[in-house]
């Protein structure tokens, strides 16, 4: 069964109580008769096991983030060759 916090809103007593889901909600303060509020507080959750990683329902090749196109490669210029050293002439 879960336990509640309960604050009053006229005297500020604070208590924790355990009751059970079915249980009605406490309306009024043991110690002033005064109203009561409930108080909720952070829940620790722990996710065990496969399936609550982003990675757990990808392709083990890679990411399903497409790359951005890469600046095709350099290709040799159709520049004319240097012309070839003449050969000594005697």
């Amino acid at each position: 069964m879960p336990t509640y916090a309960y604050a009053c809103k006229d005297c500020g007593h604070a208590f924790d109580i355990v009751q059970s889901f079915s249980d009605s909600t406490l309306t009024s303060c043991p110690e002033c008769e005064g109203t009561l509020r409930k108080k909720f507080n952070s829940v620790g959750v722990v996710f065990k096991g496969s399936g609550f990683y982003r990675t757990d329902s990808r392709d083990a090749k890679g990411s399903t983030v497409s790359a951005a196109p890469s600046a095709p490669a350099a290709t040799p210029s159709a520049a004319p060759a240097a012309p070839a050293p003449a050969a000594a002439v005697s």
